[in-house]
């Protein structure tokens, strides 16, 4: 039976979804701007050989709002195991998620195995961009910077109520283009609508926003993978977005850079997912839950 249940972590509270069962315990993690109900697919897929629980992070879905650091994150996350009674539970997260994951790793030797789905933080500077050309690398930044400094300042802002239904069908759209689970997408879409006073707006809010920007900017896991000891593999896709294309030679050169940076480190296992973009976890989540439990169970 599938549980969805609010527990107190503390100074927020936070929202899971038990998806049930007596399997080893897994907590799978949304990346920013996401939210539990994002993961449903995967969820779903892993669920024969895992007891999944799906978490909205802070900030998001139906948790609460508050400080987002990455120990303020991490405690949450302890939380839950604490009120849920998950001994030794896996870590598997995309994106944000995938991040947590890794430090959770790192934080955690006792751990039964940590997955990260393209958790990576963004490129800020040419070194994180080889073979690029360095003033063409710092003015591609630039450009790309300049587009995540216009969506953080529309992070959070009233939605018009009767700009809802328009977007709701968008999101419809959407899900058709990307072949997604469309019930599932219209849920994780409504999941982080935000209503107070009678106004409508989109979770993350404007502060969480540009503090996870903050803490993704400033994130370098090269140490993080060389200081885990628990098992962990890391998934990285090998294909650009649509709206990465306008970028299309900066993310290559990223996607060399991550792979020379886990290479480094010695430790995670990695896999180069064959036609895999970040969204990785709506394109191929039956493929994902299969190297997700076979992994675990080499562990």
């Amino acid at each position: 039976m599938i549980n969805d249940r609010l527990i107190d972590a503390g100074d927020v509270p936070l929202a899971i979804r038990d998806f049930g069962g007596d399997q080893p315990p897994l907590l799978l993690l949304h990346g920013a701007g996401g939210n539990l109900a994002t993961m449903t697919t995967l969820a779903r897929a892993l669920r024969p050989n895992h007891r999944v629980i799906t978490v909205d992070l802070r900030g998001h879905g139906r948790s609460g709002e508050g400080a987002w650091t990455w120990d303020t994150a991490l405690g949450d996350l302890a939380a839950v195991c604490v009120q849920m009674e998950l001994e030794r539970p896996a870590v598997v997260g995309h994106s944000l998620g995938g991040m947590l994951a890794a430090l959770w790793g790192q934080r955690h030797p006792e751990a039964p195995g940590v997955v990260s789905l393209d958790g990576n933080p963004p490129p800020t500077t040419p070194a994180h961009l080889p073979g690029m050309d360095p003033e063409k690398a710092a003015a591609e930044l630039a450009r790309l910077h300049g587009l995540f400094d216009q969506a953080e300042a529309m992070a959070g802002q009233v939605i018009e109520a009767d700009q809802l239904a328009d977007l709701i069908e968008r999101q419809r759209a959407a899900a058709r283009d990307m072949g997604a689970n469309e019930k599932v997408w219209i849920e994780g879409f409504r999941r982080n609508l935000a209503h107070d006073n009678g106004e409508t707006s989109m979770r993350p809010s404007a502060a969480v926003t540009t503090q996870l920007r903050t803490l993704m900017n400033g994130l370098d896991l090269g140490p993080v993978y060389a200081g885990t000891s628990c098992p962990e593999l890391v998934v990285l896709a090998t294909r650009n977005l649509p709206e990465q294309e306008p970028f299309a030679e900066l993310y290559e050169a990223h996607r060399r850079y991550l792979l020379e940076q886990v290479r480094a480190a010695g430790h995670p296992r990695f896999i180069q997912l064959a036609d895999a973009s970040h969204a990785m976890v709506i394109e191929q989540p039956t493929v994902l839950a299969g190297l997700i439990t076979e992994f675990l169970r080499a562990k």
